[in-house]
Protein backbone atom coordinates (compact mmCIF):
# COMPACT_ATOMS: atom_id res chain seq x y z
CA UNK A 1 0.00 0.00 0.00
CA UNK A 2 2.72 2.23 0.64
CA UNK A 3 3.94 1.89 -2.67
CA UNK A 4 1.07 2.45 -4.37
CA UNK A 5 0.58 5.63 -2.09
CA UNK A 6 3.62 7.50 -2.61
CA UNK A 7 3.07 6.44 -6.75
CA UNK A 8 0.05 8.13 -6.88
CA UNK A 9 0.70 11.14 -5.22
CA UNK A 10 4.29 11.71 -7.52
CA UNK A 11 1.39 11.33 -9.92
CA UNK A 12 -0.63 14.16 -8.78
CA UNK A 13 2.50 16.28 -7.83
CA UNK A 14 3.40 16.25 -11.65
CA UNK A 15 0.71 18.64 -12.26
CA UNK A 16 -0.10 20.05 -9.02
CA UNK A 17 2.61 22.51 -7.96
CA UNK A 18 0.95 22.76 -4.60
CA UNK A 19 1.59 19.03 -3.43
CA UNK A 20 3.63 18.55 -0.55
CA UNK A 21 4.86 15.75 1.42
CA UNK A 22 5.85 16.03 5.47
CA UNK A 23 7.07 13.09 7.27
CA UNK A 24 7.88 12.45 10.75
CA UNK A 25 11.67 10.91 10.13
CA UNK A 26 10.42 8.25 8.60
CA UNK A 27 9.89 6.06 5.27
CA UNK A 28 13.10 7.66 3.00
CA UNK A 29 13.40 4.97 1.08
CA UNK A 30 9.92 4.68 -0.07
CA UNK A 31 9.82 8.67 -0.35
CA UNK A 32 12.97 8.82 -2.13
CA UNK A 33 11.50 9.04 -5.83
CA UNK A 34 8.98 12.24 -4.57
CA UNK A 35 12.15 13.81 -2.48
CA UNK A 36 14.50 13.65 -6.09
CA UNK A 37 11.71 15.06 -8.22
CA UNK A 38 10.37 18.01 -5.93
CA UNK A 39 13.12 18.25 -2.69
CA UNK A 40 11.30 21.92 -2.25
CA UNK A 41 8.42 20.19 -1.92
CA UNK A 42 9.05 17.30 0.87
CA UNK A 43 9.37 18.32 4.31
CA UNK A 44 11.51 15.92 6.70
CA UNK A 45 9.97 17.72 10.17
CA UNK A 46 11.80 14.78 12.38
CA UNK A 47 10.27 13.60 15.53
CA UNK A 48 7.93 16.14 15.97
CA UNK A 49 4.60 15.47 15.21
CA UNK A 50 2.68 18.31 16.71
CA UNK A 51 5.42 20.79 15.15
CA UNK A 52 4.61 18.86 11.70
CA UNK A 53 0.54 18.86 12.08
CA UNK A 54 1.28 23.14 12.71
CA UNK A 55 3.73 22.81 9.83
CA UNK A 56 0.66 21.02 7.63
CA UNK A 57 -1.91 23.38 9.27
CA UNK A 58 0.36 26.79 7.82
CA UNK A 59 1.07 24.94 4.38
CA UNK A 60 -2.80 24.46 3.91
CA UNK A 61 -3.96 28.20 4.82
CA UNK A 62 -1.99 29.54 2.38
CA UNK A 63 -3.06 27.41 -0.36
CA UNK A 64 -1.11 24.42 -0.40
CA UNK A 65 -2.04 20.36 -0.41
CA UNK A 66 0.13 18.74 2.28
CA UNK A 67 0.41 14.95 2.94
CA UNK A 68 1.48 14.05 5.92
CA UNK A 69 2.73 10.57 6.49
CA UNK A 70 3.88 8.63 9.67
CA UNK A 71 2.96 5.22 11.88
CA UNK A 72 -0.41 5.71 12.59
CA UNK A 73 -0.17 5.65 16.24
CA UNK A 74 2.46 8.48 16.27
CA UNK A 75 0.31 10.56 13.51
CA UNK A 76 -2.99 10.11 15.16
CA UNK A 77 -2.47 10.22 18.96
CA UNK A 78 0.59 12.36 19.91
CA UNK A 79 -0.84 15.06 17.84
CA UNK A 80 -4.44 14.72 18.52
CA UNK A 81 -4.67 18.42 19.84
CA UNK A 82 -3.25 20.22 16.63
CA UNK A 83 -5.69 17.72 14.39
CA UNK A 84 -8.68 18.24 16.03
CA UNK A 85 -7.84 22.63 16.54
CA UNK A 86 -4.80 23.32 13.62
CA UNK A 87 -7.00 21.13 11.17
CA UNK A 88 -10.17 19.75 11.40
CA UNK A 89 -11.75 23.28 13.30
CA UNK A 90 -10.78 24.93 10.27
CA UNK A 91 -11.66 22.61 7.68
CA UNK A 92 -8.04 22.58 6.47
CA UNK A 93 -7.00 20.49 3.37
CA UNK A 94 -4.74 18.23 5.03
CA UNK A 95 -4.57 14.92 3.90
CA UNK A 96 -2.68 12.26 7.09
CA UNK A 97 -1.45 9.19 6.47
CA UNK A 98 -1.40 6.28 8.94
CA UNK A 99 0.99 3.89 8.11
CA UNK A 100 0.70 0.38 9.60
CA UNK A 101 -3.45 -0.42 10.09
CA UNK A 102 -4.28 -2.68 13.08
CA UNK A 103 -1.22 -4.76 14.29
CA UNK A 104 1.30 -4.05 11.27
CA UNK A 105 3.97 -3.38 14.06
CA UNK A 106 2.74 -6.19 16.01
CA UNK A 107 6.45 -6.86 17.06
CA UNK A 108 7.11 -3.07 17.73
CA UNK A 109 4.82 -3.20 21.31
CA UNK A 110 2.14 -1.41 22.38
CA UNK A 111 2.88 1.62 21.37
CA UNK A 112 3.38 0.81 17.95
CA UNK A 113 -0.09 -0.79 17.38
CA UNK A 114 -2.92 1.28 15.61
CA UNK A 115 -6.28 0.14 16.97
CA UNK A 116 -7.99 3.04 18.49
CA UNK A 117 -6.81 5.72 15.57
CA UNK A 118 -10.84 5.18 13.72
CA UNK A 119 -12.83 6.17 17.05
CA UNK A 120 -10.38 8.77 18.31
CA UNK A 121 -10.53 10.56 15.00
CA UNK A 122 -14.38 9.71 14.28
CA UNK A 123 -15.51 12.23 16.38
CA UNK A 124 -13.46 14.93 14.66
CA UNK A 125 -15.81 17.55 12.26
CA UNK A 126 -15.02 17.78 8.98
CA UNK A 127 -12.66 14.64 8.89
CA UNK A 128 -13.31 11.82 6.37
CA UNK A 129 -11.74 8.60 7.13
CA UNK A 130 -10.77 6.06 4.94
CA UNK A 131 -9.34 2.69 5.15
CA UNK A 132 -8.63 0.78 1.79
CA UNK A 133 -8.44 -3.02 1.67
CA UNK A 134 -5.97 -3.71 -1.11
CA UNK A 135 -4.01 -1.89 -4.02
CA UNK A 136 -7.00 -0.86 -6.02
CA UNK A 137 -9.35 0.48 -3.23
CA UNK A 138 -5.91 2.72 -2.08
CA UNK A 139 -4.98 3.89 -5.57
CA UNK A 140 -9.00 5.30 -5.62
CA UNK A 141 -9.38 6.82 -2.89
CA UNK A 142 -6.16 8.86 -2.79
CA UNK A 143 -7.05 9.92 -6.17
CA UNK A 144 -10.45 10.58 -5.23
CA UNK A 145 -9.96 12.25 -1.46
CA UNK A 146 -7.39 14.40 -3.64
CA UNK A 147 -10.39 16.22 -5.32
CA UNK A 148 -12.10 16.82 -2.12
CA UNK A 149 -10.68 19.66 0.24
CA UNK A 150 -10.93 18.72 3.59
CA UNK A 151 -9.29 16.79 6.52
CA UNK A 152 -8.44 13.13 5.41
CA UNK A 153 -7.14 10.48 7.14
CA UNK A 154 -5.91 7.49 5.16
CA UNK A 155 -5.14 4.49 7.23
CA UNK A 156 -2.81 2.08 5.17
CA UNK A 157 -1.57 -1.48 5.61
CA UNK A 158 1.69 -3.12 4.64
CA UNK A 159 -0.11 -5.42 2.78
CA UNK A 160 0.31 -5.38 -0.94
CA UNK A 161 -2.33 -7.35 -1.82
CA UNK A 162 -4.80 -6.91 -4.84
CA UNK A 163 -8.66 -8.01 -4.46
CA UNK A 164 -10.35 -6.56 -6.42
CA UNK A 165 -10.63 -6.37 -10.29
CA UNK A 166 -9.82 -3.23 -12.27
CA UNK A 167 -14.01 -3.31 -12.64
CA UNK A 168 -14.55 -2.60 -9.22
CA UNK A 169 -16.43 0.80 -8.77
CA UNK A 170 -15.10 2.39 -5.96
CA UNK A 171 -16.38 5.53 -4.77
CA UNK A 172 -15.97 7.36 -1.23
CA UNK A 173 -18.72 6.76 1.19
CA UNK A 174 -20.90 4.14 -0.39
CA UNK A 175 -20.69 0.48 1.07
CA UNK A 176 -18.85 -1.64 -1.99
CA UNK A 177 -20.42 -5.28 -2.19
CA UNK A 178 -17.74 -7.62 -2.50
CA UNK A 179 -19.56 -10.52 -2.55
CA UNK A 180 -23.33 -11.57 -2.67
CA UNK A 181 -25.05 -13.79 -0.55
CA UNK A 182 -28.55 -14.58 1.66
CA UNK A 183 -27.26 -16.83 4.79
CA UNK A 184 -24.88 -14.03 6.52
CA UNK A 185 -23.83 -10.55 5.88
CA UNK A 186 -20.18 -9.46 6.62
CA UNK A 187 -19.07 -6.15 6.61
CA UNK A 188 -15.16 -5.43 6.82
CA UNK A 189 -12.79 -2.55 6.44
CA UNK A 190 -9.04 -2.59 6.00
CA UNK A 191 -6.95 -5.89 4.61
CA UNK A 192 -9.77 -8.07 6.79
CA UNK A 193 -11.33 -8.14 3.38
CA UNK A 194 -8.97 -10.82 2.90
CA UNK A 195 -10.20 -12.79 5.37
CA UNK A 196 -14.11 -12.24 4.34
CA UNK A 197 -13.34 -13.90 0.71
CA UNK A 198 -11.60 -16.97 2.67
CA UNK A 199 -14.60 -17.20 5.16
CA UNK A 200 -16.93 -17.14 1.88
CA UNK A 201 -14.82 -19.98 -0.16
CA UNK A 202 -14.99 -21.97 3.16
CA UNK A 203 -18.63 -21.54 4.08
CA UNK A 204 -19.45 -22.23 0.41
CA UNK A 205 -18.10 -25.69 0.61
CA UNK A 206 -20.78 -26.09 3.44
CA UNK A 207 -23.58 -25.05 1.18
CA UNK A 208 -23.67 -21.30 2.81
CA UNK A 209 -23.36 -17.87 1.26
CA UNK A 210 -22.12 -15.23 2.73
CA UNK A 211 -22.20 -11.51 1.32
CA UNK A 212 -19.33 -9.30 1.92
CA UNK A 213 -19.43 -5.80 1.76
CA UNK A 214 -16.15 -3.79 2.14
CA UNK A 215 -16.77 -0.62 3.94
CA UNK A 216 -13.37 1.18 3.03
CA UNK A 217 -15.38 4.57 4.09
CA UNK A 218 -15.38 4.92 7.96
CA UNK A 219 -17.03 8.05 7.77
CA UNK A 220 -19.27 9.57 5.87
CA UNK A 221 -20.90 6.35 5.26
CA UNK A 222 -23.82 6.39 3.12
CA UNK A 223 -26.40 5.16 5.08
CA UNK A 224 -29.04 4.63 2.46
CA UNK A 225 -26.92 1.96 0.62
CA UNK A 226 -25.92 -0.04 3.64
CA UNK A 227 -29.80 -0.62 5.20
CA UNK A 228 -30.39 -1.38 1.50
CA UNK A 229 -27.61 -4.02 1.39
CA UNK A 230 -28.46 -5.53 4.71
CA UNK A 231 -32.13 -4.96 4.66
CA UNK A 232 -33.57 -8.58 4.63
CA UNK A 233 -30.61 -10.38 6.16
CA UNK A 234 -31.33 -12.30 9.28
CA UNK A 235 -27.41 -11.86 10.51
CA UNK A 236 -24.92 -9.18 10.11
CA UNK A 237 -21.04 -9.30 11.48
CA UNK A 238 -18.60 -6.74 11.45
CA UNK A 239 -15.11 -7.38 11.05
CA UNK A 240 -12.13 -4.74 12.09
CA UNK A 241 -8.76 -4.82 13.04
CA UNK A 242 -9.20 -2.24 15.48
CA UNK A 243 -11.00 -1.98 19.02
CA UNK A 244 -14.57 -2.88 19.22
CA UNK A 245 -14.93 0.53 20.78
CA UNK A 246 -16.16 3.20 18.31
CA UNK A 247 -15.04 1.62 15.33
CA UNK A 248 -16.01 0.09 11.93
CA UNK A 249 -18.52 -2.04 13.84
CA UNK A 250 -20.17 0.77 16.03
CA UNK A 251 -20.66 2.92 13.51
CA UNK A 252 -22.58 0.26 11.74
CA UNK A 253 -24.72 -0.49 14.50
CA UNK A 254 -25.80 2.80 15.49
CA UNK A 255 -26.72 2.88 11.03
CA UNK A 256 -29.14 -0.47 11.43
CA UNK A 257 -30.46 0.72 14.92
CA UNK A 258 -31.47 4.31 13.62
CA UNK A 259 -33.03 2.97 10.67
CA UNK A 260 -35.07 0.52 12.53
CA UNK A 261 -33.57 -2.88 11.21
CA UNK A 262 -34.95 -5.16 13.45
CA UNK A 263 -34.68 -9.07 14.23
CA UNK A 264 -31.27 -9.59 13.18
CA UNK A 265 -28.23 -11.13 14.88
CA UNK A 266 -25.40 -8.60 15.27
CA UNK A 267 -21.86 -9.16 16.16
CA UNK A 268 -19.12 -7.23 16.04
CA UNK A 269 -15.44 -8.41 15.46
CA UNK A 270 -12.36 -6.26 16.23
CA UNK A 271 -9.82 -6.43 19.44
CA UNK A 272 -11.48 -6.61 22.69
CA UNK A 273 -11.87 -3.28 24.71
CA UNK A 274 -10.28 -5.02 27.38
CA UNK A 275 -7.25 -6.28 25.20
CA UNK A 276 -4.08 -7.16 27.04
CA UNK A 277 -0.47 -5.70 26.32
CA UNK A 278 0.42 -8.96 24.13
CA UNK A 279 3.22 -8.62 21.58
CA UNK A 280 3.77 -10.37 18.34
CA UNK A 281 3.68 -10.86 14.86
CA UNK A 282 0.43 -9.71 12.99
CA UNK A 283 -1.08 -12.69 12.52
CA UNK A 284 0.06 -14.33 16.25
CA UNK A 285 -2.05 -11.25 17.43
CA UNK A 286 -5.15 -11.90 15.08
CA UNK A 287 -5.55 -15.00 16.22
CA UNK A 288 -5.13 -14.04 20.14
CA UNK A 289 -8.15 -11.59 19.87
CA UNK A 290 -10.23 -13.56 17.77
CA UNK A 291 -10.11 -11.99 14.41
CA UNK A 292 -8.32 -14.26 12.38
CA UNK A 293 -9.53 -16.36 9.38
CA UNK A 294 -10.92 -19.77 11.57
CA UNK A 295 -12.07 -17.96 14.67
CA UNK A 296 -14.05 -15.65 11.93
CA UNK A 297 -15.29 -18.85 9.90
CA UNK A 298 -16.66 -20.46 13.12
CA UNK A 299 -18.49 -17.67 14.47
CA UNK A 300 -20.33 -16.74 11.36
CA UNK A 301 -21.02 -20.93 10.74
CA UNK A 302 -22.62 -21.23 14.14
CA UNK A 303 -24.86 -18.43 13.52
CA UNK A 304 -25.85 -19.88 10.54
CA UNK A 305 -26.53 -22.91 12.01
CA UNK A 306 -28.09 -21.60 14.82
CA UNK A 307 -30.56 -19.56 12.69
CA UNK A 308 -31.42 -22.63 10.82
CA UNK A 309 -33.19 -24.22 13.79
Amino acid sequence: MRKTFIETIINLAETDKNIYLLTGDLGFSIFKGFAEKFPKRFINCGIAEQNMMGVAAGLAIEGKKPYVYSIAPFVTMRCFEQIRNDICYQNLNVKIIGMGAGFSYGADDFTHYAIEDLSILKSLPNLMLLSPADLIETKELVLQSYSKKQPTYIRLDKSGKMMHNGRSKIIIGKPFVFKDGKNAVLITTGTCLEIGISVAKKLESEGFSLKIISMHTIKPIDEKLLVKETQGQKIVFTLEEHSVAGGLGSSVAEILLENHIKNITFEKLGVPDDHKNIIGKQSYLKKHYGIDEAIVYRKIFNAIKTNEK
